[in-house]
């Protein structure tokens, strides 16, 4: 089954670190325009962290995937707002 990652970039979709950094940047992003930052960037916190000791290949690369999901669809909301669709 193909991953949603192929939309990423290999060199963040293949590091679980850097997916977490960018995850923290766009709730940063989404935060800051919303005015609460803190609890946006403490959600992406808390799952990262509620998952971290996982050790089971699949439930990973689900949880990678879900990850992406969630960056790929903010910044395909972010572009149609900018395009005005």
């Amino acid at each position: 089954m193909p991953t949603l990652q192929g939309s990423l970039p290999p060199e963040l979709a293949n590091n679980v670190v850097r997916l977490y950094r960018e995850c923290l940047r766009r709730a940063t992003f989404v935060g800051k325009k919303q005015h609460n930052t803190e609890l946006v960037v403490g959600m992406v916190r808390q799952q990262f962290k509620k998952h971290m000791h996982e050790t089971d290949p699949e439930k990973i690369q689900k949880l990678k995937d879900d990850a992406a999901r969630g960056l790929i669809n903010h910044m395909l909301f972010e572009s149609e707002k900018l395009t005005g669709r």
